[in-house]
């Protein structure tokens, strides 16, 4: 008798595990596929809102593109009151202070990324260090056009006429400068992380084949980490083609072609910031529009090289 109430206890009891257990099952089902789902749509609704946002600059470039076609896109001259607009002088000025910025970003943020994620990992130098860099993410880009206008303009202007160059202090070198400091601790962080990350049995088999510190950083370290470097360096220069109202305190509003480094100039996103409020009439406002549009085309086509050069990095 005992034995039957044993049997049949054990029978209720694999009876409820087994539909708790399908309970659990279906519980996961449906989280699982409510995941999905929610993934799905959102990357859906990232690529809607990209192709929304090209569909509507080039929608309101419309006027413009009628108006001028490709001589838009290599004329020099940006003259509303004859309605005659040319957007090159605002192509070069962006590209150049940019890549001149980032230019002289590349060695200072290599050296803090090494520095931090190689010889000072921890200790208090390195998390005062570590959050100052942080910082200077944080700042507002306003807060850096106030401090570039009343002291590094000074400083530039001087310097400009101890070497015989019309000491204007503003311009685009200025601005680089500027930049330069606003965008270091974009690549200088994904660096350090990426540097931190190499698994330390590279760096002591290295070193025990009688490599120096210096050899396992250049053969071993560099390597190893060049692709997250490098994708620290594109997001650097994408921080720098689109910032606006830094670069539009300090690059001097010139509408015309620099002709050397410390000329005035301007970049698509100050020229926009400074005449959009102003623009009157439906040619204007949409040749404006088209500098947003030729940003955005310009921005995504240094994003697709940039990817296509760190997938060749990872592959090597």
């Amino acid at each position: 008798m005992d034995s039957v109430i044993t049997g049949s206890t054990d029978i209720k009891l694999d009876t409820d595990r087994a539909i708790l257990e399908d309970r659990n099952v279906k519980k996961f089902r449906f989280f699982d596929a409510l995941f999905r789902r929610s993934i799905s749509f959102s990357s859906v609704l990232f690529v809607i809102i990209i192709a929304g946002i090209f569909l509507t600059l080039l929608i309101q470039s419309l006027p413009s593109i009628e108006e001028f076609g490709l001589n838009y896109y290599t004329q020099s001259n940006w003259n509303p009151v004859e309605n005659e607009f040319g957007s090159l002088p605002f192509l070069v000025g962006t590209v150049a202070t940019s890549f001149l910025a980032l230019l002289i970003t590349i060695p200072f943020s290599l050296a803090v990324s090494i520095f931090l994620g190689e010889y000072f990992r921890k200790g208090a130098f390195s998390n005062i260090l570590r959050n100052t860099i942080e910082l200077l993410g944080g700042i507002p880009s306003v807060i850096y056009g106030f401090w570039g206008l009343f002291f590094l303009v000074p400083i530039m202007r001087e310097i400009e006429r101890s070497m015989g160059v019309t000491p204007f202090g503003i311009g685009i070198f200025t601005t680089s400068i500027l930049l330069f400091i606003m965008i270091i601790p974009y690549s200088a962080s994904i660096g350090r992380e990426v540097i931190s990350m190499v698994p330390s049995s590279l760096k002591e088999a290295a070193l025990a084949l009688g490599s120096t510190r210096f050899e396992v950083i250049k053969g071993v370290i560099l390597p190893y980490a060049r692709s997250g470097i490098f994708a620290g360096i594109l997001l650097a220069l994408g921080r720098a083609l689109g910032e606006t109202m830094a670069v539009t305190m300090v690059i001097g509003n010139r509408n015309a072609l620099p002709t050397s480094i410390f000329s005035p100039a301007n970049t698509m996103a100050s020229v926009i910031a400074n005449e959009f409020t102003e623009a009157t009439g439906d040619i204007y406002v949409s040749s404006l529009i088209q500098i947003g549009l030729l940003l955005f085309v310009v921005t995504t086509i240094i994003n697709i090289i940039g990817k296509k050069i760190i997938k060749k990095f990872a592959k090597v």
